[in-house]
């Protein structure tokens, strides 16, 4: 399963984190962002990459200071440093290339 995070905790669960992070900018309103979730829970169940989910109603200024404007929003990051970013919903498989050719970097 995504780990909730919020602005107190994104710091000690994204930026302090060894390795690939997806971090899932998304609402509960939000159909798409809800069709994303049980494909990135499915995501973290391989191991590959920790994947943790981040309210934008609830957090504003944490999807502010990377410029998230539209949702589902998915950024990648390597060593708690942003490296790339997927909007919309894509497969299982597309996320799974996106981290594994980030990690190769």
């Amino acid at each position: 399963m995504a780990l909730e995070v919020n602005e107190q905790t994104f710091e000690q669960e994204v930026l302090k984190s060894e390795g690939m992070v997806i971090v899932d900018f998304w609402a509960q309103w939000c159909m798409p962002c809800r069709m994303l979730g049980p494909i990135l829970d499915e995501v973290s169940k391989t191991g590959k990459v920790k994947v943790v989910k981040v309210n934008v109603d609830q957090n504003p200024n944490l999807a502010g200071s990377f410029g998230v404007s539209s949702i589902p929003t998915m950024i990648l990051f390597k060593n708690g440093k942003p490296v790339s970013g997927r909007i919309g919903v894509i497969s299982m498989q597309q996320i799974l290339t996106w981290v594994e050719s980030a990690a190769a970097e």
